[in-house]
């Protein structure tokens, strides 16, 4: 398998990854412009751009973008005077992150519900879709996404959470909407939203309070969910959630 078929299994895959590029080289050095590496979060290497203390400095620098905001990086070193390497030449290499996509949960498949995961999905979304019903989950009504047919609420209380993790709330029944968002609030994410009108969302957290819910998290909840644009049939109500995840997406 070539680097760019792998590169691209880990992108289906959802694995985080550095492609370090040598842009740059003057003088010996072990690899020249085009060279290029790929590094994983648990230092795994798949290419190279030369070995010994290089390759060693661009495996720290990548692994330290990984968990930076910005999305590239250059590093330029002279191989002897810096590096104590014999060759004596310098070598400027790019590096460049590509993050895993924001995986959506979708809790509930009804008529909303599916107009938002297959938008979401179109938009770059790792889609997972969660109702207990199989008549409403399954593939005819939602192609080639992720499909749990298990209850919402012990699916929520199953999950980890994680800063590229957005969770809309969408089920058939109010009060599974709020077991699935209690199970959830407390949890990280990059948003959470619940569906209904004003008056839901306010009782929604009248309830989460009597629970003993802080308010930071309270507040974090997205609800009613969606940017207001008038929106009144499925289609339009799922524009408007997934222009707010969007939103949250790129200013994240």
């Amino acid at each position: 398998m070539d680097l760019y078929a792998e590169m691209a299994a880990l992108v289906s895959e959802g694995r985080p990854f550095v492609l370090a590029t040598v842009i740059e080289s003057a003088g010996s050095t072990p690899q020249k412009p085009g060279s290029k590496m790929v590094v994983l979060g648990d230092g795994t290497l798949r290419g190279t751009v030369g070995g010994g203390a290089i390759e060693h400095q661009i495996l720290q620098a990548a692994l330290a973008l990984l968990e930076a905001p910005e999305q590239t990086r250059v590093i330029e070193t002279h191989l002897t005077h810096e590096l104590g390497m014999c060759c004596g030449g310098r070598m400027k290499v790019f590096l460049e992150k590509h993050g895993a996509p924001p995986r959506l949960t979708v809790f509930g498949a009804g008529h909303v519900a599916k107009e938002l995961a297959l938008l979401a999905h179109q938009v770059g979304f790792r889609v997972t879709v969660v109702d207990a019903r199989p008549e409403w989950a399954n593939p005819e009504r939602f192609p080639g996404l992720e499909l749990l047919v298990k209850d919402p609420a012990d699916h929520a209380r199953a999950l980890a959470g994680g800063p590229e993790q957005y969770f809309c709330v969408t089920t058939h029944d109010h009060p599974l909407d709020q077991a699935v968002v209690e199970a959830l609030v407390d949890k990280p994410s990059a948003y959470l939203g619940v569906i209904g009108s004003r008056r839901k969302a306010e009782r929604f957290r009248m309830r989460l309070r009597a629970a003993g819910v802080g308010e930071a998290a309270i507040q974090r909840l997205h609800s009613p969910m969606g940017v207001d644009i008038g929106a009144l049939t499925p289609r339009e109500i799922a524009v408007s959630i997934v222009g707010e995840l969007i939103r949250v997406r790129r200013s994240a």
